[in-house]
This record gives C-alpha cells, structure tokens and sequence, in this order.
C-alpha cells in the first residue's frame, strides 16, 4: 500500500467516535491522480437518515479539511433539503449532478456505513474468596509450604467467598466506507482515494468524530 504525502491526508481525515470506541483502519486506496483533488472545490458528504449525526460527521471532517487550506463545505449547511441516504433515479441523479456543478463542487467526499455488526459478550466476576488476589499473582507467603501453613490468611475463611456473576451485553460495530472523487476527471477515473474502517462499540458521534480524524491520518503516517 502507497503512503500519502503531507498534502494528501488532508483528503483522508475523516469521520468519528467517542472515549470509549476504538478505530481501526482495515484497508485503503489510492489512485495515481489523487494530488490534483487538492486544489478542488469539495462538498462532504455522509450518507445517513440521523440529521444529527449527519451534521456531526460532515462539520468535522469540513473543519479538518479546511485546517488544512483545502475548501469544503458541508452538504447539509450547503444544501439543507438533500437527503442523501436516499435512493434516486436517473432524473434525480442528473439533476445532484448538475446541483453541484452549478454551485461551484468537482470534488466530493463521501462516507457510507457499509455495516453493523451485533456481537453479544459475556463478562464473569466473583468465583474466588474475598482478600486472594488472581493466579500468578499471589502474596509472597504462598511460595513455600511452611509460609503459607504458618500465616494467618491460610486458617479458614468461611463466608468470605464471593460469588461468581456474569454480564452479557451486545455490542454494535460498523463498518465505515470513505470514497474521494475528482469530478473534474473523466467518469471512470474519478475515484482518486477510499478509506474502510472499522469502529467498535461507538456511544456518541459528535465526540468520536475527532478520534475518527486522528486515527485515520496516524494510519498514512
């Protein structure tokens, strides 16, 4: 895999996530014309039915870009009505085409969520007496038989044990999608860049947002 220049991960930090998620970045591409988008006009894009989360997305990857002296904007602040997670007809994918055109865009940035995935978990607690500390880790008293017979803690301990529990949650991963494209380029070579990541367990966009960013432009270091 090719690594980005400094003036291309601009184009590449993307997306979100909060504290208590992880990013993993699981694959990427670049095409050979992927510098001449830099000088483009790009309008973000992502693809969700959440207004909320649409707007997060998009105002931080916006912010990133622009840090970065690239102009973009936000198609919800450009263009409020569109609902991008909509499917279209030919008509009305002519008509996008020409939206764009009109209003200054041969550039998009757009991120799709490609996947959920549900995995249930079981965490256990308890099963051992109260004051024993893990296997392996033991005080210093149990390494010889007569110190542990001698000491104290080694008399009995009815009562002191705790229980074992279990927790089983579900937790939610997605799978994320971000494609770049120069629409200055003819149809089959706009494509310039795309980026597949994988968030685990995410609890609020608008905070993993600027972790998504971090992760994503640490990984074309």
């Amino acid at each position: 895999m090719k690594k980005f220049n400094l003036s291309i991960l601009c184009l590449i930090s993307i997306l979100f996530f909060s504290s208590c998620s992880s990013v993993k970045v699981l694959n990427s591409w670049e095409g050979d014309n992927i510098s001449d988008i830099k000088d483009n006009t790009l309008l973000v894009i992502a693809r969700t039915d959440d207004v909320s989360t649409r707007i997060a997305f998009e105002n931080e990857i916006v912010k990133d870009l622009v840090s970065r002296g690239i102009k973009a904007t936000s198609s919800f602040q450009k263009f409020p009505k569109l609902n991008p997670d909509t499917k279209t007809s030919a008509e009305e994918q002519a008509n996008t085409k020409k939206m764009l055109m009109d209003n200054g865009f041969n550039g998009v940035v757009l991120t799709v969520i490609k996947d959920k995935q549900e995995l249930t978990k079981t965490v256990k607690d308890g099963g051992y007496y109260a004051g024993s500390t893990n296997y392996g880790f033991y005080p210093s008293y149990y390494h010889g038989f007569f110190g542990y017979y001698g000491n104290m803690n080694s008399y009995s301990t009815l009562g002191n044990y705790v229980e074992e529990t279990s927790t089983t949650y579900t937790e939610v991963d997605y799978i994320l999608e971000t494609v770049i494209y120069n629409l200055d380029e003819p149809e089959d070579k706009q494509l310039v860049a795309v980026v597949t990541s994988k968030i685990v367990d995410p609890e609020n966009a608008a905070k993993t947002a600027k972790q998504y960013v971090k992760a994503i432009s640490k990984s074309f270091d």
